[in-house]
């Protein structure tokens, strides 16, 4: 493997970079008011149940696994910035749908799943043609540094958009917040519209096969590479054990902790600071332990932090204060692998798989969170909830163990192009 030192960033004399940029931090807030809004929309609007809201948050969770599987070889095989402009403008459409039928009185849970739904699978299907995008932009030289300045802004969405949502549906009435919430999809459509770098030349010379063609391509792909398939297998794991511990957390915070869920939202939000945080790290600690033992390192890290939070005493001053630690500490590390493996992919992948390969991790993370939900939920009512939250997360080591007994280790370096 070439090493290479790394290049002084230009990104900030990249106009088209900044307009992305933008564009992707207006999306971010768009995105975090949404998965808040919708919600807070059905029960402000329409009185919903717990059991509806349940199956609300399903509608939004199920498309990852959809859209990945369905829509890699179409990436791959077609402008990425288009889909980036059309994915924001359908999502804003289908937002207007919402508020036009609350005040013609016709608004119903089912038009709130399906909008839900539809949304989400937008903005999948945005996320893997912007993975995909990003490289033919910057170039990969920068793709690293770019990544972690996209996950700056993405982090201070996750701390400030659930925020942003409450005052907007507190200050407005819930149509004009979600017509609010669909304008920042206009105006993210506008910034990348306005960008004038042309993408590479794609490989006209293959066809598209079909999505069942795109997923064995990209599955392929990425077990074939060695350092790709550590990458995919620790997706996987994470995804499952991730899911054991998503799925009794809140309810071990507020009923096991006995904190109210206002705390709840604080400790949360420090996590977000934590993310922000771990965006800032992720450039220094490749350097220090190179890039496959910063992914390892960092994943396990991120694991031990959030034990922290099983460790709490019943008080709720002490409970509080390790809720904050373990999601700040959580989120910190557990930035790091996302910046740095999603950039090696991007290194190491030719652009005419990108797409593909994306949709492959994106798909099995989907799919085993669902699976490890589904598992952890039913282990947490036989066993309790701290003791299967706590076999969540000597699952969430092993891909870090795994990965230190893989090629992914011995990458010290962000390969040359």
């Amino acid at each position: 493997m070439t090493a290479k030192s790394p290049p002084r960033s230009t990104l900030w004399g990249q106009s088209d970079f900044l307009r992305l940029w933008g564009a992707q931090t207006v999306s971010d807030f768009g995105a975090r008011i949404t998965r808040e809004g919708l919600p807070m929309m059905a029960v402000m609007a329409l009185a919903a149940t717990p059991g509806q809201l349940g199956l609300l948050y399903a509608m939004t969770s199920g498309p990852a696994l959809v859209i990945g599987l369905a829509c890699g070889d179409f990436v791959d095989h077609a402008a990425r910035r288009p889909i980036l402009i059309a994915t924001d403008l359908v999502r804003a459409l289908i937002l207007i749908t919402l508020p036009l039928a609350a005040w013609l009185g016709l608004l119903s849970m089912l038009q709130v799943y399906v909008a839900a739904a539809l949304v989400a699978s937008a903005s999948v299907l945005f996320d893997i043609a912007d993975h995909a995008y990003l490289p033919g932009l910057v170039g990969k030289d920068l793709v690293t540094d770019a990544n972690a300045k996209l996950s700056i802004t993405e982090s201070v969405a996750e701390m400030g958009g659930p925020a942003l949502a409450g005052i907007l549906f507190q200050w407005l009435t819930a149509p004009i917040a979600v017509v609010v919430n669909a304008g920042t999809y206009i105006v993210s459509a506008i910034l990348l519209a306005r960008i004038k770098t042309p993408e590479p030349p794609r490989d006209t010379a293959r066809k598209r096969r079909g999505w069942i063609d795109g997923v064995v391509t990209g599955a392929r792909t990425a077990w074939e590479e060695p350092r790709l398939r550590i990458m995919l297998i620790q997706t996987g794991i994470g995804g499952l054990f991730g899911g054991f511990f998503g799925a009794l957390y809140i309810a071990f915070v507020l009923r096991g902790l006995g904190l109210n869920p206002a705390l709840l939202g604080l400790g949360i939000a420090t996590g977000g600071v934590g993310a922000l945080a771990g965006s800032l790290l992720a450039q220094p600690m490749a350097r220090w332990l190179g890039v496959g033992p910063a992914i390892c390192v960092s994943g396990g890290l991120s694991a031990l932090g959030t034990m922290i939070v099983l460790l709490a005493p019943t008080s709720p001053t002490g409970a509080m204060a390790c809720l904050v630690v373990s999601q700040f500490l959580g989120d910190a590390f557990g930035v790091v692998p996302l910046i740095l493996a999603g950039s090696l992919r991007q290194i190491i992948l030719p652009q005419t798989l990108l797409g593909r390969v994306g949709a492959t991790f994106r798909a099995l993370g989907g799919g085993t969170a669902v699976v490890g939900a589904l598992i952890g939920g039913a282990l947490g009512g036989a066993f309790g909830m701290r003791a299967t939250l706590l076999a969540a997360i000597a699952g969430l080591l092993i891909g870090p163990v795994l990965g230190a007994f893989s090629p992914l280790w011995k990458v010290k370096t962000m390969p040359a192009d």
